[in-house]
This record gives C-alpha cells, sequence and structure tokens, in this order.
C-alpha cells in the first residue's frame, strides 16, 4: 500500500470505505490488523519520543484523524486522500459486527462509562456480540492478565479506548499474543457512545472545524492545543527544505 510519510510517520494512502472493506476482509480472513488513527498531536509526540514513534510503526495502518495531516499532506505534495477517524471506523465496523456476527471486546473508559456503552450498543445494534470488556484504569505490570481476558474471548475486533499514547502502546506491546482480529485504537469514542460527550454537528465536521468545537465543549484541551502551531512550524519548515 502506497504511504506518506509526515514528520517519520507513514500513513496509510487510504480511504474510508477501501479501509472498512479491507479490515472487513481481514476479520473474514483470522487474519491480525492494527489500527491507529493521528492528529497533529500524536506526530508531535512520536516526534519527541523515538519509543513512542516504534510502536506507531508497527501499525498496520495508519490514517488521518486530524484535518491538520490532510492539510500537512497537501502542503508537502502528497496528498491523502481524506480524514479516516477511529470513530466513524468503530461505528461501520460496528454495523457490520451486528450483520455478520464478529465478536467484540471493548478496552477502555471508566467502569461506569463502559456498561453505559455495552448498555447502548446492545441498544443501538441487536445483534451484536460483546464477547468481553474491561475498564482502561488498570495497573500496567498486570497487563497479562488482560491479554490472557481478550485471549479467552477470542474477538474478531478490539477497540481500545485507553487514549494516545497508552492505546498504541498496549496494542503494540500485546499484539504478538493473538493469533487474529482486528485491533483499532477509538480514543475518546466510548465516551460519545456512552452519551459523556457529544460530538461536533455534521456543519462543524464538515467544515473541518471539529477541533474549535471540542475546544469550546472542553477549554480544557487548550493545553493539547498548542501542538497545533508547533506542527504548521515544523511542516512550514519541512516544506522550504524539500523534506517530508
Amino acid at each position: 500500500m502506497k504511504q506518506v510519510k509526515i514528520m517519520g510517520v507513514p500513513l496509510s494512502h487510504i480511504d474510508h470505505k477501501t479501509l472498512v472493506k479491507q479490515l472487513d476482509e481481514h476479520v473474514m480472513l483470522e487474519e491480525k490488523s492494527f489500527v491507529i488513527t493521528v492528529n497533529p498531536e500524536i506526530v508531535m509526540r512520536a516526534n519527541e519520543d523515538t519509543a513512542y514513534m516504534d510502536h506507531l510503526h508497527k501499525a498496520n495502518y495508519i490514517t488521518a484523524d486530524g484535518i491538520g495531516i490532510i492539510r500537512a499532506s497537501q502542503l508537502l505534495k502528497n496528498p491523502l486522500p481524506e480524514r479516516v477517524t477511529g470513530y466513524d471506523l468503530m461505528i461501520d465496523l460496528l454495523s457490520i459486527s451486528n450483520i455478520k456476527g464478529y465478536k467484540i471486546f471493548l478496552l477502555g473508559a471508566h467502569k461506569d462509562v463502559l456498561k453505559r456503552v455495552e448498555t447502548n450498543l446492545q441498544h443501538f445494534y441487536p445483534d451484536i456480540k460483546i464477547v468481553g470488556s474491561h475498564d482502561g484504569y488498570f495497573d500496567w505490570n498486570k497487563s497479562d492478565e488482560i491479554v490472557e481476558q481478550v485471549k479467552q474471548a477470542d474477538p474478531d475486533l478490539t477497540f481500545v479506548a485507553l487514549g494516545a499514547p497508552k492505546q498504541e502502546q498496549w496494542i503494540s506491546e500485546n499484539i504478538d499474543h493473538f493469533n487474529k482480529g482486528v485491533f483499532l485504537c477509538v480514543g475518546g469514542s466510548f465516551d460519545v457512545i456512552a452519551g459523556d460527550v457529544k460530538r461536533a454537528p455534521v456543519r462543524w465536521r464538515k467544515y473541518n472545524v471539529e477541533w474549535l468545537y471540542r475546544l469550546i465543549k472542553q477549554p480544557k484541551r487548550w493545553r493539547r492545543m498548542l501542538a497545533l502551531p508547533r506542527f504548521a512550524i515544523r511542516i512550514i519548515k519541512r516544506k522550504l527544505k524539500g523534506s517530508p
């Protein structure tokens, strides 16, 4: 698959529809697949943390979750086709699973949030098969216990909502223990499904200002948003130097 490198992060040149189809095929063929969706904040973190960059490089697919990544690819004259978000991937894969009977494992969030996620998924997808779940507040040194729980559940799809960088690290460090399954990083998607956080309205997403909607709704995110101008400056410098 063609890749587009942005500050050392190899992004998959793939659109949402094609990726969903390929992940569905991976499940049917009982193949493993590791999917990460990145924004400028994640790319900046990877450039400051070599161990984290190594975790990203273990993924089979890395897609552009943030519009900043798309704009950067265009500026560097190697444009990606479109945004492919973890939330949208999860929703489409849940719909497919509801029809085909794929088994789902949920990892992440608070226990009470996780319970609401399971309740809402059962409501919206009556035939969904949730074969296991675990909250995201666990002792990292006892991660082997969770790995064993996932193995026993034998899911086709594991949605990991630990937030960056933990979700990418957890999958990277443990995926070799599994023989099959799609492992998808979904960030704060559980909070949206639980009803605790509202996703930006369609109009905001259409004009690529979902980040602004999140900032308005969650002002505490402002420190994280500082990564955006730093990312933009780094991309402009690379453009001037002619490097990806």
